[in-house]
Order: C-alpha cells, then structure tokens, then sequence
C-alpha cells in the first residue's frame, strides 16, 4: 500500500474485501486480516465500513482490532522484530538482551524507528521454549538469541 492512500480509497478498497468476504461464517477476522495484507495496518477509516457492512457497531470493530496484537493501528517499519518475552525466554536473558536491542535501535516497544526502518514487538510464545531466547524477524524465527546475535540482527534490520 502506498501511505498515502487517502480516505476514500481506504474506504473504496475495505467495501471491496468486505464484500468479498462478508459471506463467510464469521467474517470479521478475514476481513481485518485482507485489509491488513493490503494495507499494512487496519487504517481508522475501514473502521466504519466494516462496522456497516456487518451490521456492528464500530465500537465491536474497534473491540477486536484492539484485542489481537498483531492488527496494527499504523504502518510497522520495513522490518519486524517481535521478540519473546514468554517465562522459557525469561529465564534465559531475553530481558538483557531485548534492552540491548532497543538501546541499539534507539526505539522502544510497539515503536519504528524514526527512518521506518524496524519496528519493534513484544510476543509472548514463539514455541521456541527449548531453544530460548527467542525472537522472530519478518517471519522467519531465531533460536539461541545471544549478545553477537542481537548485534547482527540490529544491525541486518538497521539498513
């Protein structure tokens, strides 16, 4: 998606998925999930275009979008760093590390950083508990995190 798609694409391309997938037993989720693909994020302005078309109120939208932590309310960066903060993790130093991650990028949690480069994600369970810490970079995972990991990945996401 281009960021500057403007209101009424927005709300052009949303009654485009919602009609294609409004037929579907619980839609909501497809829905929300289409848009996303297209957008990058759950723009404000589907909100009410899904609200009507479902025959919802835009708080119940605005209810689900806010529950799942994967819908994102802005554009993430060209990179996306989620990082397990689940007990296994823990215990193994994700903490230290992911504060070296931040320092590096000079962002925080849930933030892109300033040239939209990275953004950065707490998650809680990659199913990696054996091989802990653990983070997951644009979808792909990595297991064992460790100083010269965190390094790397800091500076692969970086440029």
């Amino acid at each position: 998606m281009s960021l500057h798609a403007n209101a009424e694409e927005v709300i052009s391309i949303t009654s485009e998925i919602v009609q294609e997938l409004q037929s579907l037993e619980g839609p909501m989720l497809p829905i929300l999930n289409e848009i996303q693909d297209h957008f990058g994020f759950v723009p404000q302005d589907s909100l009410p275009v899904i609200a009507d078309k479902l025959n919802l109120s835009k708080a119940e939208v605005h209810g689900v979008v806010s529950f799942y932590h994967d819908y994102r309310s802005e554009p993430a960066g060209d990179h996306v760093v989620k990082i397990c903060r689940a007990e296994a993790c823990q215990s193994m130093g994700v903490n230290a590390l992911s504060e070296k991650l931040l320092s590096l990028l000079g962002i925080g949690w849930g933030e892109t950083s300033e040239n939209g480069k990275v953004t950065v994600e707490a998650t809680y369970c990659l199913g990696l508990c054996a091989c802990a810490p653990a983070a997951m970079v644009d979808g792909k995972l990595v297991a064992r995190l460790d100083d010269a990991k965190i390094e790397a990945l800091a500076k692969e996401v970086s440029q």
